[in-house]
């Protein structure tokens, strides 16, 4: 889940933005200045579907975020974007979650958050998070997260988007129901 604000210093911009997109059936989030995250993601999903073009094959989900590892690196060295990303996906490995960060450092994880409201939601994470986690609990932690957010946390985020990647593909999903 990601909150839908985009936001200028101290200026909202938007209330509406999606900041999870869908690449080759995995999902990418991706945090930072608006246009490095949309320019930096645009940039993957090109060159991944350009790859899947070419083999015939997608990539897998480890695949995928060690790619974007790999550019997000070499961006350092030039023109370097200021995006932390969150990849996740389902493949014949199983389901996988990459977290990353802008100096493109990536490690595999089993929960993951950036931003500022990571502060307050790991320690939640931490606490109901279990391995045979279904769906219904995972909305229910989201939730626990979102008004712990709402509590805590200075800003009022407003809205946010939650999808979800299963063997069946990615969807998104209503947190109220």
């Amino acid at each position: 889940a990601a909150d839908r604000t985009t936001a200028f210093s101290v200026i909202k911009m938007k209330d509406d933005y999606d900041k999870i997109w869908e690449v080759e059936g995995k999902l990418f989030a991706a945090l930072g200045p608006t246009a490095d995250a949309s320019n930096f993601v645009e940039f993957v999903e090109k060159n991944i579907r350009l790859h899947t073009l070419r083999t015939g094959r997608p990539l897998s989900t480890k695949a995928a975020a060690n790619f974007t590892r790999n550019e997000l690196a070499h961006a350092l060295r030039k023109g370097p974007y200021q995006t932390d990303m969150i990849i996740a996906g389902v493949d014949e490995e199983g389901p996988q979650l990459y977290m990353m960060d802008y100096l493109a450092s990536m490690e595999k994880v089993n929960k993951a958050a950036h931003g500022y409201g990571a502060m307050f939601t790991f320690g939640l994470m931490d606490r109901y998070y279990k391995n045979d986690l279904n769906l219904e609990g995972a909305k229910d932690i989201i939730r626990k997260c979102i008004k712990e957010l709402e509590v805590r946390f200075v800003i009022d985020l407003g809205k946010y988007t939650c999808k979800v990647v299963d063997k069946d593909g990615v969807k998104s999903i209503d947190l109220d129901a």
